[in-house]
């Protein structure tokens, strides 16, 4: 990689995109951050999405240990939902913020394939392997991948993949040197709703173990420090409600809670 580019990848959280004025507000941040020398990605979810377009057809979203159970009929609607509207909605404002976006899955060639992660979930695959080439062709010639959390193997399998640990995949095997989920919360708190501004692996160890972070937040602990020991320098969990957030962040500035190998 040339030494002269910053790679960046950026996870947004499905319910900062269920509203078109928050969605318009991210695209034009994230049109705003673009620059000679950095190369971005971006991630995102659609969780609320996806329970609300099930509930209007009448199927129940079960979840174990914060994953949905993915059954034919929910996998089907994980394409309509996560690769269909979601993403699409998302390609339309950052074409009107004024950037070059192509909307991705984990499909397209090949770039994340994924494993089954437990029988008991149905459908839903972990990371296994990340093949970034595709990332590098569009982000090297301007244009902004936009990648649904949809994976798939090479025996013409699909599954539903965690959106958090799909971005630090994603991440570390593109290069990125830092990664930002930007989420509807502040940041990490602690046991008396404090917000942590930095965080080591033991650390947060320690916050999963004595249940102050669980759900979402214990996901996204989880897929940071997997980025961390994956290469990426540094995680940052973020208020993706906050004005201006992602130049701010970008800019150094202490927003939310950091994550990095090393203090």
């Amino acid at each position: 990689m040339n030494r002269a580019v910053e790679r960046v990848l950026v996870k947004l959280g499905g319910t900062l995109l269920d509203e078109e004025p928050s969605r318009r507000r991210l695209a034009a941040e994230i049109a705003q951050a673009q620059r000679p020398g950095l190369e971005m990605v971006v991630v995102h979810g659609g969780g609320r999405q996806m329970t609300r377009f099930l509930a209007e057809r009448g199927v129940e979203s079960r979840f174990v240990n914060g994953l949905r159970v993915t059954t034919p009929e929910v996998l089907d609607a994980v394409l309509k939902v996560f690769a269909g509207t979601v993403n699409h909605q998302l390609l339309a404002a950052l074409v009107q913020a004024g950037t070059r976006p192509v909307g991705l899955t984990g499909i397209d060639a090949a770039l994340l394939e994924a494993e089954p992660l437990d029988p008991a979930l149905g459908a839903v695959g972990r990371p296994a392997r990340c093949n970034p080439e595709v990332l590098s062709v569009l982000a090297s010639n301007g244009f902004l991948p936009v990648v649904a959390c949809v994976g798939g193997d090479r025996q013409g399998n699909i599954y539903n993949v965690n959106a958090d640990q799909m971005a630090t995949a994603l991440a570390a095997g593109f290069g990125c040197r830092h990664v930002l989920f930007l989420t509807d919360v502040q940041g990490v708190l602690d046991a008396n709703k404090q917000i942590l501004p930095s965080l080591t692996q033991a650390e947060s160890e320690q916050l999963i173990a004595k249940g102050v972070a669980t759900g979402g937040m214990q996901a996204k602990l989880e897929a940071a420090h997997q980025a961390l020991r994956n290469g990426v320098g540094e995680v940052s969990i973020a208020p993706g409600l906050e004005p201006g957030i992602l130049g701010r962040l970008l800019a150094g500035e202490a927003i939310g809670t950091r994550l990095a190998a090393s203090r």
